[in-house]
């Protein structure tokens, strides 16, 4: 459905420590970081696109996170939640929603949502039911 998704950033050193970890946690495989426009991309593996990325605004002005905008990540699992949530905050994230479920949405809906350091709103989301014990 889609190409791309990307989000404006002001410090690409800083997006990299951040986003590097958490898109490693997700499977995903860094397609091209350049420090020269500043933009860093993954992709699944064997996948093209679409490409999630992130860069510094074109226009030269500040990134500007909007209230409403949220890039949404699929996990396989609540642990992946639980656990990109807990290291997306040690990185310097904000926590916007702690990982639980949400079935306002759906029954199965585990999620948790966050904002990166440039106030970008992120949500880490598992929509299958967690395994019985």
């Amino acid at each position: 459905m889609f190409s791309h998704i990307s989000l404006g950033i002001s410090d690409l050193q800083r997006a990299r420590a951040f986003y590097h970890p958490l898109m490693a946690m997700l499977g995903y495989r860094v397609r091209f970081d350049a420090p020269t426009p500043g933009w860093i991309g993954w992709s699944l593996p064997k996948a093209d696109r679409p490409i999630f990325f992130v860069t510094r605004p074109f226009d030269g002005n500040a990134p500007a996170p909007g209230n409403g905008p949220m890039v949404a990540f699929q996990a396989h699992d609540h642990a992946t939640v639980r656990a990109f949530h807990a290291h997306a905050l040690q990185l310097g994230g904000t926590d916007a929603g702690a990982p639980g479920l949400r079935p306002h949405y759906h029954p199965d809906y585990y999620g948790a949502y966050l904002r990166d350091p440039d106030g970008n709103k992120l949500c880490i989301v598992c929509h299958t039911p967690e395994p019985a014990p």
